[in-house]
């Protein structure tokens, strides 16, 4: 008989996910709805375009895994499909004597995780970035960059001509779970399946509550804040410059990112988003913003970074202060070097005893698994993360 199997969001991981089904059962039926009237629209189309190495994670957790193995299987896809990319290598830039011990611990984690990562002193640095300012660096030559876009657009030429059935501009609105699969409510109509996933991003924990699942954590969204660097400028960034990430922060700072296009993107910061799709401050949702403040994981956090948070919301208003940030790394960058680039907001889960999830997290309940946390670096993991989604499902 065949199996029905239907994917809620159209971001890169909803659509791997359906890729990955279609490609170990040809004769299922696939339906992927997306509520915008595009795929890739959110975290996907909003990102430095990244693919990473799996650096910063624990040793054993699945972002260390599924990165490393996904970065592999991404950028083959890549290549197999005429994607832009390209394997350009990163530095992580130590600026301070209080950083070198942090970096000493990155370049063991980053060994611990089968990176060929090395150390290298501050005239080496110089040689991968000629304008970079160091004390010593870590050279990371797997990490690469991509357009993630058009990773995504690739994935819905496959599954157009795989046969399954890709729709936007459709909510789901609600669901039941029996015995024998699920009924989906939408705003097009009530659709049936055996099986259903939802990676719905930015609002991943409310599709869970409406299909019938109370997930433990609340997704808090953080707005990421980019600058690109005017065209005279671009010639001072190569490739990739990151910090030395700062414990205190829950994300790893401004860093600078070539594209496949050439430009260059600075940050980005990190602030509380004041709706869930709160790309800008004048942006801002009643419900979202109520849902957000009556989680008490919110108020322990805040409570956390009470002395990073002001300085991550000074920055998103000062250009003078973002530049700054970016002068750490790169001082020859001045602040009419920098111009508005558009802004990401990141899904965050947070329990509510104030800590954030730090690794992807699935729940499943008989017929439904939910991607509930795939923050960075979700978009380099998406393939692996589809393996074992689909290699879990009913």
């Amino acid at each position: 008989m065949t199996r029905s199997v239907l994917v809620v969001g159209g971001g890169v991981v909803g659509l791997a996910v359906a890729d990955r089904v279609l490609r170990e059962d040809p004769a299922a039926r696939v339906t992927v709805l997306e509520k915008e009237d595009g795929w890739a629209t959110h975290q996907t189309g909003r990102n430095s375009g990244v693919v990473h190495s799996g650096l910063y994670y624990p040793p054993g957790s699945a972002k260390a895994r599924w990165c490393r193995a996904g970065a592999e299987a991404l950028l083959a896809f890549a290549a197999e499909e005429g994607v832009p990319q390209a394997r350009t290598g990163k530095l992580v830039v130590a600026t301070a004597p209080e950083e070198l011990p942090r970096l000493a611990a990155l370049h063991e984690r980053g060994l611990a995780n089968g990176l060929a990562v090395r150390r290298v002193d501050a005239e080496e640095a110089r040689e991968h970035e000629p304008h970079v300012a160091a004390l010593a660096a870590l050279h990371v030559p797997e990490t690469g960059v991509v357009d993630y876009a058009a990773v995504s657009a690739a994935l819905v030429r496959r599954l157009r001509a795989a046969g399954a059935d890709l729709r936007t501009g459709t909510t789901v609105l609600g669901g039941r779970e029996d015995a024998r699969g699920v009924t989906v409510a939408t705003s097009t109509g009530e659709e049936r399946a055996d099986v259903v996933v939802t990676c719905a991003g930015l609002h991943t924990d409310t599709v869970a509550r409406r299909l019938g699942h109370d997930p433990f954590v609340r997704v808090v969204p953080f707005r990421g804040e980019y600058h690109e660097l005017a065209p005279e400028a671009a010639h001072l960034v190569r490739g990739l410059v990151y910090p030395v990430p700062d414990p205190d922060l829950p994300f790893l700072g401004v860093h600078l990112t070539r594209g496949v296009d050439g430009v260059v993107h600075a940050g980005p910061n990190a602030v509380p988003a004041l709706a869930r799709e709160g790309y800008g401050w004048g942006v801002v949702s009643a419900r979202d913003l109520a849902g957000t403040l009556a989680w008490p994981g919110t108020w322990r956090l805040a409570r956390r970074q009470a002395r990073t948070g002001p300085a991550e919301v000074t920055r998103s208003l000062s250009r003078r202060r973002f530049a700054d940030s970016v002068r750490r790394l790169v001082p020859e960058v001045r602040d009419e070097h920098l111009r508005p680039s558009p802004a990401g907001v990141r899904a965050q889960a947070v329990r509510p005893d104030r800590t954030l999830v730090d690794d992807f997290l699935v729940e499943r309940t008989a017929r439904c698994a939910h991607v509930l946390n795939a923050p960075s670096p979700a978009a380099t993991a998406s393939l692996e993360i589809a393996g074992h989604v689909v290699g879990h499902l009913p």
